[in-house]
């Protein structure tokens, strides 16, 4: 069973979003997701500046059994990238929702309002 945690917003492409008091939010991929693809070697991230729009492909995560696109859960300006994983990226698989956090965001307004809470993605997730 993945770990899923009540207090993030989750995109059905297995990232998720972690909402700040300040208007800013993290983004990382969900457990679920780290242990489908197993063990991380490598992590592509997008400049600081960025603008995605939600479905946007932000970045890559590579592992020992596949590579796979990561995809903005929102519409947002990238404001910092997490920098650990350029030399550690097994730390997504480690703690995907705490040191593991990819991006530092700035959503648009509402943006949030189409992700799914706990409930329903580990519904999603079977």
């Amino acid at each position: 069973m993945s770990n899923i945690p009540a207090d993030l917003l989750y995109a059905k492409s297995h990232e998720w979003l972690k909402l700040s008091s300040d208007g800013t939010a993290l983004v990382g991929i969900s457990d679920y997701a780290q242990g489908s693809l197993g063990d991380i070697t490598f992590v592509q991230l997008p400049k600081v500046g960025a603008v995605l729009a939600a479905g946007d492909t932000f970045g890559v995560v590579e592992s020992v059994k596949a590579a796979s696109d990561l995809y903005a859960p929102v519409a947002c300006t990238v404001l910092a990238v997490n920098t650990v994983l350029d030399n550690t990226p097994e730390v997504v698989n480690q703690a995907p929702y705490e040191g593991g956090w990819m991006l530092k965001v700035k959503p648009a307004a509402g943006a949030a309002d189409a992700l799914l809470d706990a409930a329903a993605y580990t519904a999603h997730v079977g």
